[in-house]
């Protein structure tokens, strides 16, 4: 190939190796090993920049190629802006160590945030922060976008009281359901043929890191949880505990687009669980359709629409690229405003 000449083989089997490991550590169900596993790409395409006879040339072009090297095997994940946000997270935190200290209880979501913090103390400090008081995406966003280290930093100078971080709580349902939910760590690329049963296992495997981009607040219940009724016996695929919600989440799982059925199904389980399982304490069950993609249609027609209990998300088995995921979110919010057309 013509890449050959731009970047060794040798390099390329390097990056292939960093990802299948990865892979297998997740399976693993180590929380972070995806956060670990873009450190080490990043460390190794420095390492072949730095390497190059004509260094300028070659920086520019080792992405774009190894990228084309990547996309058959692993998909969108591994394309050339996410290549490039590696390498830019192995730059803000070179040291190793200081990242295994820092990077508990933080997602990706977190360290795209906090590698455009162009303060090294600054960009330290937000994260120790993050992961010590487990910020939200959203908090962490706020505190930055509002300079709370450099005010913080000033009221230390004049002696002043510190100003309160922000903290942005979340109270409703809808602020607790990913949609898209991004779940590149269940192993599975952009063209895998999975079952509904595959899917749950992968999930059960990753728990801790599904837990992770599930946000704060959820417990693991259990999985295939048994209802008996008169009119039989059902199974609600994963059920967890939110404790801030104060409320069970049946989360339902689909290798398919969302169906009318599926929503139905899902009505009757939640109703089920409210009548036979929910204490007096508890709020109302909620119970979400993870599914490869959602409905407006559904969503306006079905009981899913102006429904407090029921929603739906879309799951990716990958990493998308951020164009990919913009157009995803936008396409989710109009979903959601379908569903809630008051709000």
């Amino acid at each position: 190939m013509s890449n050959d000449i731009i970047i060794t083989r040798q390099f390329v089997n390097d990056i292939r190796e960093i990802i299948n490991n990865g892979i297998a550590t997740a399976s693993s169900a180590v929380a972070n090993a995806a956060i670990f596993t873009y450190w080490n790409i990043g460390k190794r395409i420095v390492e072949e920049e730095q390497a190059g006879a004509l260094r300028a040339q070659y920086g520019k072009r080792i992405i774009p190629a190894l990228a084309e090297e990547l996309k058959l095997s692993y998909g969108g994940g591994y394309g050339k802006r996410n290549l490039a946000y590696y390498r830019k997270f192995y730059l803000a935190f070179p040291n190793n160590e200081i990242l295994h200290t820092l990077v508990q209880n933080l997602s990706w979501s977190h360290i795209r945030l906090l590698i455009h913090v162009e303060d090294e103390e600054a960009r330290l400090w937000y994260m120790k922060e993050s992961s010590e008081e487990m910020w939200s995406v959203r908090t962490l966003e706020r505190n930055i976008t509002t300079q709370y280290y450099g005010r913080r930093l000033a009221a230390q100078r004049e002696q002043l009281p510190l100003p309160t971080p922000t903290i942005i709580e979340q109270t409703t349902p809808e602020a607790y359901i990913k949609n898209p939910l991004v779940a590149e760590f269940l192993g599975f690329n952009r063209y895998s043929n999975y079952s509904e049963t595959e899917l749950e296992q992968a999930l059960i495997d990753n728990l801790q890191q599904f837990i992770m981009e599930l946000g704060r607040g959820f417990a693991f219940v259990d999985r295939q949880k048994h209802i008996r009724t008169d009119l039989g016996d059902f199974y609600a695929d994963l059920v967890f505990y939110n404790y801030r919600m104060k409320r069970f989440v049946i989360f339902e799982l689909k290798t398919h687009a969302l169906t009318h059925a599926d929503v139905g199904q899902l009505d009757m389980y939640v109703r089920m669980y409210d009548d036979l399982v929910k204490g007096e304490d508890d709020n109302p069950t909620i119970g979400v359709l993870l599914c490869t993609d959602t409905d407006k249609t559904i969503a306006k027609y079905s009981v899913l629409h102006d429904n407090e209990q029921l929603f739906a998300a879309k799951y990716m088995a990958y990493m998308p690229t951020e164009e990919e995921l913009r157009k995803e979110i936008e396409q989710q919010k109009r979903f959601f405003l379908e569903q809630h057309d008051q709000k």
